[in-house]
Order: C-alpha cells, then sequence, then structure tokens
C-alpha cells in the first residue's frame, strides 16, 4: 500500500494487469533464487536466441528396428535350407510370422503424424516413391545378369522381391487421414485384409495383395500409444514370452510338414493356394493374432538403452533393400545346391551368422553415406518452394 501513493499525497496510478510472461511464475508460486534471476526462456524451454535442441531418438525403437531387419535377413537365408531341414524350416515359419509385422507397426507407430502436408508428402515421394523406382529398376538389371534372363522387363507395376513394401508403405501412409476418422480402424483393417484373401480377382499390380493383407499391421501400430509399448517391456511379459515362443517353435516343428510356408508370404489369395475361401479366412484371422502374440513377445525383448547397434537403426531400410542383391545372388548362383555342408547344422549357423553380419555392415553409416543419393535424395529441383518457408527466409534477410 505505502508504493501506490505518493509521498505529497498524490495517488500513483497502479500498472496495468499484465499476464505473466513465459517462464516467469505467477504470483501465486514460490520462485527459487535461480527462477528470479534467469531470463525468461520460450514455452518449450530453450533459451531465448539459442538455437533449439535436436529431437533425441529413442533407443529402442532403433534397436527393434535393427533386430528386426537382422531376423528379416537370416530368414532369408534359411530359405533355400528349409527344404532338407525340418528344424530350419521351423525356424524359418516362427520368425517369419513376427519380423515383418514387428516391422510393419513400428513403421505404422511412426506415421501418426502424417497429414497430406506438403513437407510431408515431400519425403514421401523422396523417401519411399523415388527409391521404390530406383530399386526397381536396379533389381530388374541384376536379375538379367545374374540370372541370365536379359528379357526380364522393367515394371513398376509389378515390385519384384524386397521392393513391395516401399509400394505398401507408400500406399498405407496416404491413407492414414482415413484410419484416423473411423471409429474401430484395426477391425476395418482386418476386415480389408480376410476380403483380400479370398479376392483371386485382385492379381499382381503393385503386390496389392501384400498391401492389403499386411494392413491392419500398419493400421495397429498407427493406433499404438507410448504407454502400450511401456506395457509389453514389462518384467512379467518379458518372463511369459520364453514360454510362449519356445510353444511357437514346437508348434512350427509339428507344422512344418504339414503346412506350407507360403501363407506367411501373404501375396496369394487362398483360392490361387488351392484352398476354398473359408480357409483363406481363418487363416489371416489366426496368423494376425499369432503375429501380433509374438511381435508383443518380441517387443518385450529389445533393450531399452542404448546399445552398440542402436545407431544402426536408422538405416534399416538400407540394410533391407541392399541385402536383396546377395540374398538372390546366391540363389542365382547356386551356392546351395554346389556347396552341400551348407545344408549341415555348421553350415546353417554359418548362413545365419553371414547373412547377420552382411546386414548389419549394410545399416552402418558409411553405406547410408554412399546410398543417401538413392534412398533420400533431396530432389529440390522437382518441388515447388513453399510460400509460407520464402516469406520466412524474405523476413530474415530484410
Amino acid at each position: 500500500m505505502t508504493n501506490s501513493v505518493h509521498p505529497h499525497g498524490h495517488r500513483t496510478p497502479l500498472p496495468p494487469v499484465q499476464a505473466p510472461a513465459s517462464g516467469v511464475p505467477t504470483p501465486r508460486a514460490h520462485p527459487t533464487p535461480q527462477a528470479a534471476t534467469a531470463p525468461p526462456t520460450p514455452a518449450d524451454g530453450t533459451a531465448k536466441g539459442a538455437p533449439k535442441p535436436a529431437k533425441q531418438r529413442d533407443a529402442f525403437f532403433d534397436n527393434a528396428k535393427y533386430l528386426a531387419i537382422v531376423l528379416v535377413a537370416m530368414a532369408h537365408s534359411w530359405e533355400p535350407l528349409t527344404d532338407h531341414s525340418r528344424t530350419a524350416e521351423a525356424l524359418y515359419m516362427t520368425v517369419y510370422t513376427f519380423h515383418m509385422p514387428a516391422f510393419i507397426v513400428i513403421s505404422g507407430y511412426f506415421s501418426r503424424s502424417f497429414d497430406m502436408r506438403p513437407d510431408r508428402l515431400k519425403r514421401l515421394v523422396t523417401g519411399v516413391a523415388v527409391p521404390y523406382v530406383i530399386f526397381e529398376v536396379a533389381y530388374t538389371f541384376f536379375k538379367r545378369w545374374a540370372d541370365d534372363d536379359p528379357t526380364q522387363p522393367i515394371s513398376l507395376l509389378d515390385p519384384w522381391y524386397l521392393t513391395w513394401f516401399l509400394v505398401a508403405l507408400f500406399v498405407w501412409r496416404l491413407t492414414v487421414p482415413l484410419w484416423k476418422l473411423v471409429r474401430w480402424p484395426v477391425p476395418l483393417a482386418l476386415a480389408v485384409a480376410t476380403l483380400a484373401v479370398i479376392s483371386p480377382d485382385i492379381g499382381d499390380d503393385l503386390d496389392l495383395q501384400r498391401v492389403l493383407q499386411f494392413l491392419p499391421f500398419f493400421v495397429l501400430g498407427l493406433c499404438m500409444k507410448p504407454e502400450h509399448f511401456q506395457l509389453v517391456r514389462r518384467r512379467e511379459v518379458r518372463i511369459l514370452s520364453v514360454p510362449v515362443f519356445a510353444c511357437a517353435l514346437l508348434l512350427a516343428y509339428w507344422a512344418a510338414p504339414r503346412m506350407s510356408s507360403v501363407w506367411f508370404y501373404r501375396r496369394d489369395s487362398a483360392q490361387e493356394l488351392g484352398f476354398p475361401w473359408w480357409i483363406g479366412v481363418m487363416m489371416t484371422l489366426a496368423l494376425f493374432g499369432c503375429s501380433v502374440i509374438l511381435t508383443a513377445c518380441f517387443f518385450a525383448w529389445v533393450p531399452r538403452r542404448k546399445m552398440w547397434f542402436t545407431v544402426l537403426g536408422a538405416g534399416t531400410l538400407y540394410g533391407y533393400l541392399l541385402h536383396g542383391f546377395l540374398a538372390k545372388g546366391s540363389r542365382f548362383g547356386g551356392w546351395f545346391e554346389e556347396y552341400a555342408w551348407l545344408h549341415k547344422p555348421a553350415g546353417e549357423i554359418f548362413v545365419t551368422v553371414v547373412a547377420a553380419t552382411v546386414v548389419t555392415l549394410l545399416c552402418t553409416p558409411p553405406v547410408q553415406r554412399m546410398f543417401r543419393f538413392a534412398m533420400e535424395p533431396k530432389m529440390e529441383w522437382a518441388f515447388k518452394r513453399d510460400a509460407a518457408q520464402l516469406a520466412r527466409e524474405r523476413a530474415k534477410s530484410s
């Protein structure tokens, strides 16, 4: 009160009420000496004028992506061994149940923010569509040379080998706004996959059977939240996953001579595989349930802390696309027929170690820098400049 009255009796008007500045405590707060003397900071916590810190990558997801891509490469190396080894077939079927679903769930989880914004559409084109074109052409020329098939046509409508995933990712991301609108996205996506597996007329264009049959895993990733990943990483889930994996291996060992592993590829309809439509419905639902369970068990054992291989998680798409040349080259070259010892237990272990080592090397930063022109081209010449960005640049220069 003494500050509001002038010594000569004239009242000094009080200052107008103002909202507290960002970073300054309100009158009810009790500031510490540090807070009282610190300069005001923006709402994000960075000092005024200081550069914003780079967004930290989550080690868990980088670890999961790396381990999933290693399993992909290992499963591809086991494929030629499955005809002579029931154990290799059981391992192959078990890993095929969850390795791509796990990778696709993560892809869906990190696609939640996709909203057709120009910069995100540009990144979709440069990071998915352009690599698809480049690798589809490269794989075609590789097949012509390695398989002695000069008539192999270049067709961007018929993805060959690994490139189907890029087509699928492109289509899935474009549909993200739709899945955000519907009330029950996962059941709807599962219904779409079920209709696909009983529709032989879909054909092979853009590998749409795979796009649609793997769709539920992408939508599941879209619907997941950080707390869901925290749930599967609990100690009790990690312990429970051990007997679950053991049962899965035993079931796969029993099913190996009785069931075709082609179901796990999800590239054909039930009728094309020689089964009635209702078998396709049952297999789609059963495989989805098994894949979700084993994917959760896989996530339960992914390390949460930073590991020696965490940095490789940023290069998993490099390893995925590049290891295909070696995987197919070994088949075209007849290595598994020429070296019979590869079908012995020691040979199977050797093949597994080689596959894991090769894909690990292909995920390293030097390889990423070497092939970034194909995997992450900037292509500024192909796009119009964003008007808002141009205005900001003019404001800075003036």
